[in-house]
């Protein structure tokens, strides 16, 4: 009896030593593991995304063609597989930021800075997880018509049907501050929610009569529209491009220049900033190589308006914070905010 129960006792004993051996080894793997997901000092590093997307606009603004261009260079330089996705541009594609649909957006200065301070159009929406990369070039604000339909200024579109962009886009916030600074509202003209393709489709078709566009010159849907008609824009006059930018800092004094469209002569107007925005939640690494190959890389890039991405101006009209990885790569390049 006494031999059972001390063969008992080192069979117990021998089991719980060989749990205790394989426990140590579950401990060792673990560790191995997190050391190897591990960077310098031990931190754990992000891992870079597989693929990214970025939000533009319509396919007849410069967004669109623009954007595909930037994802095919951010593609090459990262090897992360991005794709330019068309939108209905600034306003919806910080809301699809907040919502996770999307990494990166084209936006516009000014409704980037309505969305992170929650006022017009995100008036108890405050966006919190948008960051900057940087400004890219300046978006005219044009009110396109025809020479032919007796509208000369601001004031004349009273009661006119007018296109002031497409649903939740920029351009409707811009035609409603400039409206606002001539005396007027959008109840005061036959507001139409259009695109910029069926903007210049409706003036063509004579179902509007003018369009705000908010875009680089020159548009490839003004210009479309300048194949078939005299093309007139609308001028703003210099008293009241001071009182708009008084009370609306992120505008500045833009020309239309002639020959653009056809135009005989200059064209005072107003302008805000194209920016590319990103979610908070891409890595440094990432958006700082996202930023590297946008800055170094966009004189290969065919459009107009990538001409006018510059390191210098990076930073230019930025109101709100700087991702960190970008912030990294304007620090490397001496460029700051003035």
């Amino acid at each position: 009896m006494e031999l059972k129960r001390l063969l008992f006792m080192l069979i117990s004993l021998l089991a719980i030593s060989l749990f205790l051996v394989a426990c140590g080894s579950d401990d060792s793997e673990v560790e191995g593991d997190a050391d190897s997901n591990s960077g310098d000092g031990g931190e754990a590093t992000e891992e870079a995304p597989d693929f990214l997307s970025i939000l533009t606009g319509g396919t007849s603004g410069t967004y669109y063609p623009l954007g595909g261009e930037m994802a095919s260079t951010i593609t090459d330089a990262t090897g992360i597989q991005t794709d330019a996705l068309s939108s209905n541009a600034s306003a919806d594609n910080v809301i699809a930021l907040q919502e996770g649909e999307a990494e990166l957006a084209f936006v516009q200065t000014d409704v980037i800075d309505n969305a992170v301070n929650g006022v017009n159009a995100f008036e108890g929406n405050k966006v919190e997880n948008v960051q900057a990369i940087g400004s890219l070039y300046p978006e005219t604000i044009q009110i396109v018509t025809t020479k032919d339909s007796g509208i000369s200024s601001v004031e004349d579109l009273a009661g006119k049907k007018v296109s002031v962009g497409a649903p939740g886009s920029g351009t409707y916030i811009n035609a409603e501050q400039i409206l606002e600074i001539h005396g007027m509202t959008i109840d005061d003209i036959d507001a139409q929610n259009l695109d910029f393709g069926e903007s210049t489709g409706g003036i063509q078709d004579g179902n509007i009569d003018a369009a705000f566009i908010t875009a680089g010159t020159p548009t490839g849907a003004v210009e479309g529209l300048g194949a078939t008609v005299d093309v007139s824009i609308i001028p703003i006059a210099e008293e009241k491009i001071n009182e708009l930018v008084e009370k609306y800092p992120f505008y500045a004094k833009d020309t239309v220049k002639k020959g653009t469209y056809g135009l005989e002569e200059d064209v005072n107007t107003v302008a805000v900033l194209a920016m590319l925005a990103v979610t908070d939640d891409v890595p440094e690494d990432t958006v700082y190589e996202i930023t590297k190959a946008i800055y170094e890389n966009a004189d290969s890039m065919a459009h107009d308006k990538a001409s006018l991405i510059s390191l210098e101006t990076a930073l230019d009209g930025i109101g709100i914070e700087v991702h960190p990885g970008a912030q990294k790569y304007f620090d490397e390049k001496g460029i700051s905010a003035e």
